[in-house]
């Protein structure tokens, strides 16, 4: 047989393969909306030339789409799309998760990760435009004013939401993840004010990814780093301030490459309300929060970047704005546990409320007693810090800001009984003491001993 008939035969053998391959070709399952999106015309124009052809139960194809082996990939995404995001079906859903998935989405759309980039290159009419990006951030109207939530927990809290449980007692996720009730001891990294859904979040480090802010060891982090972030609801004070109210949820992540290593090598878990309900249904909840992270996989899929001085070469990684603190203060707060926080929505500030180990003391003592939580009679040689940011977008997540440049820095040092407590001022552009007046000072003081703590299950 000759060279070139050989060639021949391949070739004939490779068009029959590949006709017959076209045969097995499973269904994309195709129906109408029941229970679409409801959007302005705008809106819709966007996200059905952008998003439905994955996340619709419409079918749309373009003829290379239709071949097969690239079909059987084309249905897979299509499929996984579909379960992570439906919008002929997100209209069924309560509004307030129907307002987080848009959120969700439109920063997903920001960081680059939707549509798939491999998608956009072979159907460039896909791409969302700086425009339409625009338009989909107007529409979900930023940055409303909150509500009254103090009565009011979200959709997909449990009856039981405000009703305590022992700690011990919590259950783990539906994947196994165990619930740690060491995070209430855990020092914070950093903190978030999300206009997306009107709450407040600590970021909580324990020892080691404490360490590894501190020494910019973050890429990746170590075994071993454990995050948690603690979600309360705003609450619009008499004060003008937006505070915290309600306690909403505490979500869980641990660093283990080797043990996560099928959920990118973190383990997460999630707890809702006062009773600290699992939050999954089933173990592959577990989807939900590696597909979230998947945009910032290049920061080792955390969100949250950590106030600290330690420097990085990349950029985006460490927030070393926030933590532009002179030497010379007489404590420096960001290494003490944080008590509570504030945002002032007319200054664009938020402020952060830390506390020694003796105020610790106290306020943890607080946490076990009965009753509506209150301010903590701290006892002598508790020292409280408020530090006030300016706040800036978060770059990681559209409908959040994090803390910017430091404003101020005010300590109260508490005296023993009869005696004056101690105020000290640090602020402007070098945070240099200053000294107002005694009737201000006194003002302040009080203001810094009644804030009352976040509560906590």
């Amino acid at each position: 047989m000759s060279k070139m008939s050989a060639v021949g035969n391949l070739i004939v053998a490779g068009v029959i393969v590949f006709t017959a391959l076209q045969v097995f070709r499973p269904s994309i399952p195709a129906k109408p909306a029941t229970a679409e999106l409801q959007a302005p015309p705008e809106i819709k124009h966007i996200l059905e030339k952008d998003c439905y052809s994955c996340h619709s139960d419409q079918r749309r194809l373009s003829w290379f789409d239709q071949i097969v082996p690239g079909y059987w990939l084309v249905r897979h995404d299509i499929l996984t799309a579909r379960e992570r995001l439906n919008f002929s079906t997100l209209g069924a859903m309560p509004a307030a998760l129907q307002k987080a998935t848009l959120y969700e989405a439109v920063n997903m759309i920001q960081l680059g990760a939707m549509p798939l980039p491999q998608f956009v290159e072979l159907h460039p009419e896909a791409k969302v435009t700086p425009e339409e990006l625009a338009t989909l951030k107007a529409y979900l109207m930023l940055w409303a004013p909150a509500p009254n939530q103090s009565g009011k927990a979200p959709d997909s809290v449990s009856p039981l939401a405000h009703q305590p449980i022992s700690l011990a007692m919590v259950q783990p996720e539906f994947n196994g993840f165990p619930f740690d009730p060491s995070f209430k001891g855990w020092k914070p990294i950093s903190t978030t004010d999300r206009g997306d859904n009107n709450t407040f979040r600590f970021v909580l480090g324990n020892d080691v990814a404490v360490k590894a802010a501190y020494s910019g060891n973050i890429s990746p982090w170590p075994d071993g780093t454990r995050f948690a972030k603690v979600a309360w609801l705003q609450e619009p004070g008499p004060d003008g301030l937006l505070h915290p109210g309600k306690f909403w949820q505490v979500e869980l992540m641990e660093k283990g490459a080797k043990r996560y290593k099928d959920t990118e090598g973190w383990g997460w878990g999630r707890w809702r309300g006062m009773d600290l309900k699992p939050y999954g249904k089933d173990a592959d909840f577990v989807n939900e929060c590696t597909g979230c992270h998947e945009p910032v996989r290049g920061n080792d899929y955390v969100y949250t970047l950590p106030v600290t001085a330690a420097k990085s070469n990349r950029d985006e990684v460490v927030n070393n704005r926030a933590a532009a603190f002179p030497i010379n203060l007489p404590y420096q707060p960001l290494g003490w546990s944080a008590i509570t926080m504030y945002v002032d929505p007319k200054s664009h500030t938020t402020a952060t409320l830390y506390g020694n180990d003796t105020a610790m003391q106290t306020v943890h003592t607080q946490d076990t007693a009965m009753g509506a939580p209150k301010a903590p009679a701290y006892s002598e040689d508790a020292v409280l810090a408020l530090v006030t940011w300016a706040q800036r977008d978060d770059p990681h997540w559209f409908g959040a800001r994090i803390p910017d440049k430091p404003l101020s820095v005010e300590l109260v040092q508490v005296a023993a009984a009869g005696r004056p407590n101690l105020y000290r001022r640090f602020a402007g552009r070098d945070l240099l003491e200053d000294h107002p007046a005694a009737s201000i000072a006194a003002q302040r003081v009080n203001l810094l001993l009644s804030l009352v703590p976040a509560q906590l299950p």
